[in-house]
């Protein structure tokens, strides 16, 4: 597995770093490890000031700066990454290295806050989604303030699915890559089913009433989950694992946020739906709110 880990020097980065250094299973395949920082080009009026050799050298110790810690960690764990760093805009020059090395994986510490879109993440994740389909692993702000709380190699994985493609593309890669999950993960389907008990139709005088019973609701909901759980049963059963099915009704962001918590899942991983450049749009509605209601680490799986 290539494994791209973009650092800055922060704690959010750090605990990004922390991560993957609590992933005993995936570390003993060996994984390809490369620890990537973007120094920001200072204004070209100051750079020709300063002279080439000695902004090469300014840049080369800025980055010794942001790389040496999460070396550091590396090394403690027993684990050898290379380091590499680029002078350019972050989001950017992250997107390409991971083309060009064909990462299987970018891991990167968020800095994200707020409820609004373009920071419940971070802004530099919202553009390398927006500018790449590798996956993304992001290590919430939490996690980093809370000192990056150690996780056990094996985790508690909760995987949203909603009967899209997307969901059978990330359902696939947790799959293929299980060992980023441990020895032995436990998996939990989440399905946020519609809540057919709002419906509602106008009677005669145009009051509204229930649109179904509680038992067509009932039954409706469970058709719905059943069509959506079948071919990931399938899926599942192809690659002989596990997984408990968890039903949800609701707002499905805030649902999958509260599981989360309910049942201490280490991470939630999520199909995005995004395209274009809104970065509301490239994260995709879900991906959004549950960033918003989670400090939970998000796996978000891109189309292929």
């Amino acid at each position: 597995m290539k494994i791209l880990v973009a650092v800055d020097g922060s704690a959010f980065a750090l605990a990004a770093v922390d991560f993957i250094t609590s992933r005993r299973t995936l570390l003993g395949d060996e994984p390809d490890l490369e620890l990537f920082n973007v120094q920001a080009p200072i204004p070209a009026r100051a750079a020709r000031a300063v002279g080439k050799k000695a902004l090469a050298a300014y840049y080369r110790d800025e980055a010794d700066k942001a790389l040496h810690p999460a070396q550091a960690r590396l090394k403690r764990a027993g684990i050898f990454a290379h380091s590499e760093y680029r002078v350019g805009q972050a989001a950017a020059e992250i997107a390409q290295r991971a083309e060009d090395d064909q990462a299987d994986l970018i891991v990167m510490g968020s800095h994200g806050h707020g409820v609004l879109a373009g920071l419940v993440l971070g802004s530099v994740i919202n553009s390398v989604l927006a500018r790449s389909k590798r996956p993304v692993l992001a290590v919430r702000a939490g996690s980093a303030g809370n000192a990056a709380r150690a996780l056990d190699d094996s985790l508690r994985v909760g995987i949203a699915v909603d009967g899209s493609k997307y969901s059978r593309i990330a359902m696939r890669y947790v799959l293929r890559q299980r060992a980023l999950f441990g020895a032995a993960p436990n998996f939990f389907l989440l399905n946020v089913v519609p809540d057919f008990s709002l419906a509602a139709m106008p009677d005669l005088a145009g009051v509204p009433i229930p649109a179904f019973t509680p038992e067509q609701v009932t039954a409706l909901q469970g058709r719905a989950f059943e069509s959506v759980m079948a071919p990931m049963r399938k899926l599942l059963a192809v690659a002989k694992v596990r997984a408990e099915e968890v039903r949800l009704v609701g707002n499905a962001g805030a649902e999958i946020a509260a599981v989360a918590k309910k049942r201490k899942l280490d991470l939630i991983v999520l199909g995005s739906h995004g395209r274009g450049a809104f970065r509301r749009a490239v994260l995709g509605s879900v991906a959004t709110r549950v960033a918003a209601h989670s400090e939970v680490p998000l796996l978000l799986i891109r189309d292929a």
